[in-house]
């Protein structure tokens, strides 16, 4: 198989992997596989997200909201925040902390990214602040788009909880 349809294949039931995942899925060495990608980057046949120690793959034409989502879902904690949040309809602080059993820091940092990235929102209910998915229905279009292979085997059954919905 060409090398270029082959990256083009990856990021087609991959999209936002990341180089190194992509070095592994196709087999390419380092120079080899930046090589095609600028190649097809510039043909336009892939998008390409790079940002300081990280570049993510991604289909043509998909928007930067999509690209959001999709980076924010391949991660463990975000996806298992945004889960949490898809499953009871706005959470407080401690309730996210509980539900995924992460650290007060490590989810203080990862639900400011997703609020950040416009993914989630909050509002004040009964004086008390909880956290919701902004865009219910963009997210559950990404889970049914690109599932199973955007949502990896440990997301936890993350799959089956937004199928369920």
């Amino acid at each position: 198989m060409n090398r270029a349809v082959q990256i083009i294949n990856v990021i087609e039931k991959n999209p936002g992997i990341k180089f190194r995942e992509m070095m592994r899925e196709t087999g390419m060495k380092n120079g080899v596989l930046g090589y095609y990608a600028s190649k097809l980057e510039r043909e336009g046949a892939v998008k390409i997200e790079r940002s300081p120690g990280q570049t993510r793959f991604y289909p043509p034409g998909i928007s930067d909201d999509d690209m959001l989502l999709i980076k924010n879902l391949r991660q463990e904690t975000p996806r298992q925040i945004l889960a949490a949040l898809f499953q009871q309809d706005a959470m407080s602080f401690g309730e996210i902390v509980e539900k995924t059993r992460k650290s007060p820091a490590t989810v203080s940092f990862y639900l400011s990214q997703v609020t950040k990235d416009n993914i989630v929102d909050s509002k004040f209910v009964n004086f008390k602040k909880k956290y919701f998915v902004r865009y219910t229905a963009k997210l559950q279009n990404i889970i049914d788009r690109y599932h199973p292979s955007l949502i990896e085997s440990s997301a936890d059954s993350l799959a089956d909880t937004f199928s369920s919905l």
